[in-house]
């Protein structure tokens, strides 16, 4: 009865898997929810198609729940995008999303890992640190916001080797 009532409601113990282009619809919805400025369903499909991106998705019940997405370029790669849907936060669905994607990056032989974030995104700032990210520099006026202010956006590093 219980798992006929997750399955009703959507939830169900988070799915791990990589993304891919059936994917692209679910995702360009996730980061729609969570940035200002969302990706559309062609520009998701575009970077799915390419083979240096790595993307993971998990899903909780039938709903993607959350997806990272890197580009890897020799032995460097920079997360283009990571986002958790508001209502798995603070479940650590980030943290083992982020997690399995460094594991895989470092299986593709990735030694650098980068990320921007805006420094007003403490939780997204505690997940990088927590999860061995240093900041290495800042970019001015680099976030468009809502209100026309652009935040800065912080660079974050990681060696995975």
């Amino acid at each position: 009865m219980m798992g006929w009532l997750g399955r009703l409601f959507g939830r169900g113990k988070p799915r791990f898997s990589d993304a891919g282009l059936r994917d692209a619809a679910a995702i360009a919805d996730l980061h729609a929810a969570c940035f200002h400025r969302g990706w559309s369903e062609e520009e998701v499909l575009s970077l799915l198609a390419d083979p240096a991106v790595l993307a993971h998705c998990v899903h909780c019940g039938r709903k993607a729940a959350g997806f990272v997405l890197s580009r890897r370029a020799v032995d460097e790669a920079e997360i283009l995008s990571i986002a958790v849907d508001d209502r798995w936060r603070g479940r650590r669905l980030g943290r083992s999303l982020l997690d399995l994607h460094l594991r895989q990056l470092a299986g593709h032989r990735v030694r650098t890992l980068f990320l921007e974030v805006d420094e007003g995104n403490v939780a997204a700032f505690r997940l990088y640190r927590a999860a061995g990210f240093r900041q290495v520099g800042r970019r001015p006026n680099y976030y468009p916001k809502p209100d026309g202010k652009p935040a800065t956006a912080l660079v974050l590093r990681r060696d995975l080797r």
